[in-house]
Protein backbone atom coordinates (compact mmCIF):
# COMPACT_ATOMS: atom_id res chain seq x y z
CA UNK A 1 0.00 0.00 0.00
CA UNK A 2 0.88 3.68 -0.71
CA UNK A 3 2.70 5.04 2.63
CA UNK A 4 -0.11 7.20 4.33
CA UNK A 5 2.26 10.40 4.23
CA UNK A 6 3.00 11.71 0.91
CA UNK A 7 6.54 11.10 -0.72
CA UNK A 8 9.18 13.84 -1.31
CA UNK A 9 9.08 15.55 -4.60
CA UNK A 10 11.41 14.70 -7.61
CA UNK A 11 14.20 12.97 -6.03
CA UNK A 12 16.38 13.73 -9.19
CA UNK A 13 16.52 16.93 -7.76
CA UNK A 14 18.41 15.97 -4.55
CA UNK A 15 21.65 15.94 -3.88
CA UNK A 16 22.08 12.21 -3.79
CA UNK A 17 20.56 11.63 -7.00
CA UNK A 18 22.11 14.40 -9.14
CA UNK A 19 25.84 12.80 -7.60
CA UNK A 20 24.35 9.62 -9.12
CA UNK A 21 22.96 11.60 -12.77
CA UNK A 22 26.58 13.01 -12.74
CA UNK A 23 27.92 9.13 -12.49
CA UNK A 24 26.05 8.14 -15.32
CA UNK A 25 26.79 10.89 -17.39
CA UNK A 26 30.74 10.46 -16.61
CA UNK A 27 29.88 6.37 -17.65
CA UNK A 28 28.28 7.46 -20.87
CA UNK A 29 30.72 9.98 -21.46
CA UNK A 30 33.97 7.43 -20.93
CA UNK A 31 32.79 4.55 -23.05
CA UNK A 32 32.12 6.68 -25.87
CA UNK A 33 35.80 8.52 -25.46
CA UNK A 34 37.11 4.85 -25.49
CA UNK A 35 36.02 4.45 -29.15
CA UNK A 36 39.02 6.25 -30.35
CA UNK A 37 39.05 3.92 -33.96
CA UNK A 38 35.73 5.52 -34.80
CA UNK A 39 34.79 8.20 -37.03
CA UNK A 40 35.31 11.39 -35.46
CA UNK A 41 31.94 12.96 -37.11
CA UNK A 42 30.35 9.94 -35.58
CA UNK A 43 31.35 10.14 -32.33
CA UNK A 44 30.64 13.95 -32.12
CA UNK A 45 26.97 12.85 -33.37
CA UNK A 46 26.94 10.17 -30.86
CA UNK A 47 27.74 12.67 -28.08
CA UNK A 48 25.10 14.94 -29.13
CA UNK A 49 22.73 12.45 -29.17
CA UNK A 50 23.70 11.16 -25.67
CA UNK A 51 25.22 13.57 -23.46
CA UNK A 52 23.52 16.44 -21.51
CA UNK A 53 20.43 16.18 -21.86
CA UNK A 54 17.26 13.63 -21.04
CA UNK A 55 16.10 12.63 -17.53
CA UNK A 56 17.91 9.56 -17.44
CA UNK A 57 14.77 7.63 -16.18
CA UNK A 58 16.48 4.38 -17.39
CA UNK A 59 19.65 4.43 -15.77
CA UNK A 60 18.02 5.58 -12.38
CA UNK A 61 15.68 2.70 -12.26
CA UNK A 62 18.59 0.50 -12.67
CA UNK A 63 20.84 1.83 -10.29
CA UNK A 64 18.31 2.57 -7.85
CA UNK A 65 16.84 -1.32 -8.25
CA UNK A 66 20.37 -2.88 -7.80
CA UNK A 67 20.38 -0.36 -4.34
CA UNK A 68 16.85 -2.08 -3.63
CA UNK A 69 18.01 -5.08 -3.16
CA UNK A 70 21.95 -4.77 -1.71
CA UNK A 71 24.06 -4.60 -4.41
CA UNK A 72 26.62 -1.56 -5.10
CA UNK A 73 26.06 1.39 -7.77
CA UNK A 74 29.17 0.83 -8.79
CA UNK A 75 28.53 -2.38 -10.24
CA UNK A 76 25.02 -1.33 -12.03
CA UNK A 77 26.99 1.54 -13.80
CA UNK A 78 27.90 -0.69 -16.80
CA UNK A 79 23.81 -1.43 -16.93
CA UNK A 80 22.96 1.42 -16.92
CA UNK A 81 24.46 3.22 -19.10
CA UNK A 82 23.97 0.26 -21.79
CA UNK A 83 19.96 1.29 -21.42
CA UNK A 84 20.62 4.81 -22.01
CA UNK A 85 22.83 3.98 -25.14
CA UNK A 86 19.57 1.86 -26.56
CA UNK A 87 17.14 4.69 -25.59
CA UNK A 88 19.80 6.93 -26.88
CA UNK A 89 19.43 5.20 -30.44
CA UNK A 90 15.47 4.49 -30.48
CA UNK A 91 15.01 8.36 -30.03
CA UNK A 92 17.57 8.93 -32.89
CA UNK A 93 15.75 6.64 -35.26
CA UNK A 94 12.38 7.47 -34.00
CA UNK A 95 12.72 11.28 -35.15
CA UNK A 96 13.98 10.22 -38.86
CA UNK A 97 11.56 11.22 -41.34
CA UNK A 98 10.53 7.82 -42.70
CA UNK A 99 8.93 7.37 -38.71
CA UNK A 100 7.82 10.32 -36.72
CA UNK A 101 10.11 12.92 -38.79
CA UNK A 102 10.24 15.36 -35.67
CA UNK A 103 12.37 18.30 -35.71
CA UNK A 104 12.90 18.53 -31.96
CA UNK A 105 14.22 16.68 -29.20
CA UNK A 106 15.16 17.89 -25.90
CA UNK A 107 14.75 22.06 -26.74
CA UNK A 108 16.85 21.81 -29.74
CA UNK A 109 17.53 20.37 -33.22
CA UNK A 110 17.14 16.61 -33.71
CA UNK A 111 19.91 14.58 -34.86
CA UNK A 112 19.11 14.23 -38.22
CA UNK A 113 18.46 18.01 -38.57
CA UNK A 114 21.82 18.88 -37.07
CA UNK A 115 23.90 16.40 -38.36
CA UNK A 116 22.27 14.45 -41.55
CA UNK A 117 20.08 11.62 -42.19
CA UNK A 118 22.89 9.23 -43.50
CA UNK A 119 25.16 9.88 -39.92
CA UNK A 120 21.52 9.75 -37.55
CA UNK A 121 20.85 6.21 -38.97
CA UNK A 122 24.04 5.23 -38.39
CA UNK A 123 24.81 6.80 -35.22
CA UNK A 124 22.08 4.87 -33.90
CA UNK A 125 22.95 2.07 -35.05
CA UNK A 126 26.32 2.35 -33.61
CA UNK A 127 24.85 3.32 -30.20
CA UNK A 128 22.94 -0.18 -30.49
CA UNK A 129 26.33 -1.63 -30.42
CA UNK A 130 27.80 -0.29 -28.31
CA UNK A 131 25.25 -1.17 -25.81
CA UNK A 132 25.92 -4.48 -26.05
CA UNK A 133 29.03 -3.95 -25.64
CA UNK A 134 28.72 -1.65 -22.58
CA UNK A 135 26.35 -4.68 -20.61
CA UNK A 136 28.71 -7.39 -20.90
CA UNK A 137 31.17 -5.45 -18.43
CA UNK A 138 28.82 -6.26 -15.71
CA UNK A 139 30.43 -8.74 -13.52
CA UNK A 140 27.52 -10.65 -12.32
CA UNK A 141 25.58 -12.66 -14.97
CA UNK A 142 27.19 -10.41 -17.95
CA UNK A 143 25.85 -13.50 -20.66
CA UNK A 144 22.16 -13.57 -19.09
CA UNK A 145 22.27 -9.41 -18.78
CA UNK A 146 23.14 -8.86 -22.82
CA UNK A 147 20.35 -11.72 -23.83
CA UNK A 148 17.53 -9.90 -21.83
CA UNK A 149 18.87 -6.48 -23.20
CA UNK A 150 18.80 -7.84 -26.82
CA UNK A 151 15.04 -9.37 -25.53
CA UNK A 152 14.29 -6.11 -24.59
CA UNK A 153 15.45 -3.83 -27.78
CA UNK A 154 13.92 -6.64 -29.96
CA UNK A 155 10.49 -5.93 -28.20
CA UNK A 156 11.05 -2.27 -28.22
CA UNK A 157 11.83 -2.28 -31.72
CA UNK A 158 8.34 -4.64 -32.37
CA UNK A 159 5.97 -1.89 -30.46
CA UNK A 160 7.70 1.09 -32.92
CA UNK A 161 6.45 -1.01 -36.02
CA UNK A 162 3.03 -1.70 -34.43
CA UNK A 163 2.83 2.20 -33.39
CA UNK A 164 3.69 3.15 -36.58
CA UNK A 165 3.28 0.56 -39.34
CA UNK A 166 -0.27 -0.94 -37.53
CA UNK A 167 -0.02 -4.78 -37.10
CA UNK A 168 -1.81 -5.10 -33.52
CA UNK A 169 -4.79 -7.71 -33.76
CA UNK A 170 -7.78 -5.87 -34.80
CA UNK A 171 -10.14 -8.15 -32.69
CA UNK A 172 -8.80 -7.00 -29.72
CA UNK A 173 -10.45 -4.00 -28.02
CA UNK A 174 -9.08 -0.66 -28.48
CA UNK A 175 -7.56 -0.68 -24.40
CA UNK A 176 -5.50 -4.05 -25.39
CA UNK A 177 -4.32 -2.90 -28.44
CA UNK A 178 -2.69 -0.08 -26.52
CA UNK A 179 -1.34 -1.93 -23.44
CA UNK A 180 0.04 -4.59 -26.48
CA UNK A 181 2.26 -1.62 -28.57
CA UNK A 182 3.23 -0.21 -25.04
CA UNK A 183 4.17 -3.30 -23.21
CA UNK A 184 6.87 -3.40 -25.82
CA UNK A 185 7.20 0.20 -27.15
CA UNK A 186 8.06 2.13 -24.00
CA UNK A 187 7.82 -0.69 -21.08
CA UNK A 188 10.49 -3.11 -22.15
CA UNK A 189 12.97 -0.96 -21.64
CA UNK A 190 12.06 0.55 -18.62
CA UNK A 191 11.43 -2.85 -17.24
CA UNK A 192 14.69 -4.27 -18.63
CA UNK A 193 16.41 -1.68 -16.60
CA UNK A 194 15.09 -2.72 -13.33
CA UNK A 195 15.89 -6.23 -14.03
CA UNK A 196 19.51 -5.09 -14.91
CA UNK A 197 19.99 -3.14 -11.73
CA UNK A 198 18.52 -7.13 -9.56
CA UNK A 199 20.97 -8.86 -11.99
CA UNK A 200 24.23 -6.65 -11.29
CA UNK A 201 23.69 -7.52 -7.53
CA UNK A 202 22.26 -11.36 -8.22
CA UNK A 203 19.11 -10.87 -6.39
CA UNK A 204 17.43 -13.87 -6.28
CA UNK A 205 14.10 -14.78 -8.16
CA UNK A 206 11.59 -13.34 -5.12
CA UNK A 207 13.09 -9.69 -5.67
CA UNK A 208 13.78 -10.16 -9.52
CA UNK A 209 9.86 -10.91 -9.44
CA UNK A 210 9.05 -7.83 -7.75
CA UNK A 211 11.18 -6.05 -9.60
CA UNK A 212 9.57 -7.55 -13.10
CA UNK A 213 6.48 -6.21 -11.47
CA UNK A 214 7.18 -3.05 -10.87
CA UNK A 215 8.96 -2.31 -13.99
CA UNK A 216 6.18 -3.55 -16.01
CA UNK A 217 3.73 -0.85 -13.69
CA UNK A 218 5.99 1.96 -14.11
CA UNK A 219 6.19 1.45 -18.51
CA UNK A 220 2.55 1.64 -18.71
CA UNK A 221 2.51 4.88 -16.21
CA UNK A 222 5.63 6.60 -17.85
CA UNK A 223 3.49 5.97 -21.36
CA UNK A 224 0.16 7.08 -19.84
CA UNK A 225 1.32 10.29 -18.47
CA UNK A 226 3.54 11.00 -21.56
CA UNK A 227 0.42 10.84 -23.92
CA UNK A 228 -1.10 13.30 -21.07
CA UNK A 229 1.50 15.52 -21.53
CA UNK A 230 1.46 15.41 -25.30
CA UNK A 231 -2.61 16.46 -25.13
CA UNK A 232 -1.98 19.17 -21.92
CA UNK A 233 1.31 20.35 -22.99
CA UNK A 234 3.15 23.18 -25.54
CA UNK A 235 6.13 22.56 -27.48
CA UNK A 236 7.94 25.26 -26.01
CA UNK A 237 7.31 22.80 -22.52
CA UNK A 238 7.90 19.69 -23.53
CA UNK A 239 10.89 20.61 -25.90
CA UNK A 240 9.15 18.32 -28.61
CA UNK A 241 6.46 18.47 -31.02
CA UNK A 242 3.34 18.66 -28.61
CA UNK A 243 0.32 16.84 -30.32
CA UNK A 244 1.90 15.13 -32.63
CA UNK A 245 0.63 11.58 -31.64
CA UNK A 246 -3.28 12.93 -31.61
CA UNK A 247 -2.72 14.49 -35.68
CA UNK A 248 -1.34 10.46 -36.59
CA UNK A 249 -4.44 9.06 -34.97
CA UNK A 250 -2.48 6.82 -33.18
CA UNK A 251 -3.48 4.65 -30.22
CA UNK A 252 -3.57 7.17 -27.31
CA UNK A 253 -3.65 7.07 -23.50
CA UNK A 254 -6.41 9.81 -23.73
CA UNK A 255 -7.94 8.73 -27.14
CA UNK A 256 -9.06 5.42 -25.60
CA UNK A 257 -10.04 6.64 -22.21
CA UNK A 258 -10.30 10.12 -21.99
CA UNK A 259 -7.98 12.57 -20.33
CA UNK A 260 -9.89 12.28 -16.48
CA UNK A 261 -9.98 8.25 -17.45
CA UNK A 262 -6.01 8.41 -18.20
CA UNK A 263 -5.44 10.14 -14.97
CA UNK A 264 -7.28 7.68 -12.97
CA UNK A 265 -5.46 4.87 -14.32
CA UNK A 266 -2.18 6.78 -13.43
CA UNK A 267 -3.42 6.82 -10.00
CA UNK A 268 -3.93 3.15 -9.98
CA UNK A 269 -0.57 2.33 -11.66
CA UNK A 270 1.33 4.48 -9.10
CA UNK A 271 -0.68 2.47 -6.31
CA UNK A 272 0.05 -1.08 -7.78
CA UNK A 273 3.93 0.13 -8.69
CA UNK A 274 4.16 1.10 -4.95
CA UNK A 275 2.79 -2.17 -3.23
CA UNK A 276 5.07 -4.22 -6.13
CA UNK A 277 7.90 -2.84 -3.65
CA UNK A 278 6.81 -3.81 -0.23
CA UNK A 279 8.70 -6.70 0.00
CA UNK A 280 11.84 -4.31 -0.22
CA UNK A 281 10.95 -2.19 2.85
CA UNK A 282 13.18 1.30 3.27
CA UNK A 283 15.73 0.25 0.52
CA UNK A 284 13.12 0.79 -2.28
CA UNK A 285 12.47 4.13 -0.68
CA UNK A 286 13.99 5.97 -3.89
CA UNK A 287 12.15 3.28 -6.61
CA UNK A 288 8.76 4.54 -4.55
CA UNK A 289 9.93 8.11 -4.87
CA UNK A 290 10.76 7.84 -8.50
CA UNK A 291 6.94 5.89 -9.54
CA UNK A 292 5.56 8.82 -7.54
CA UNK A 293 7.49 12.18 -9.26
CA UNK A 294 6.99 9.83 -12.62
CA UNK A 295 2.91 10.18 -11.88
CA UNK A 296 3.39 13.81 -11.02
CA UNK A 297 5.81 15.40 -13.81
CA UNK A 298 5.06 17.69 -15.85
CA UNK A 299 7.45 16.93 -18.82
Amino acid sequence: MRPSAPLPPVTRFSAETNELLAKVEQALADRLDRQVDAPPRLLDACRYAVLGGGKRLRPLLCLRSAEAVGGRIEDALPAAAAVEFVHAFSLVHDDLPALDDDDLRRGRPTLHRAFDEAMAVLAGDFLSMLAVETVGELRQEPERATRELVRATNSMIFGQVYDTLGGTDPSLPPADQLRAIHDRKTGAMIAVSCRLGGLSAAADPEAMRSLDRYGAVIGQMFQAVDDLLDETQTTEHLGKAAGKDREAGKLTYPRVHGIDGTRRIVAGMLEESLDALRPFGIAAEPLRALADDLARRTR
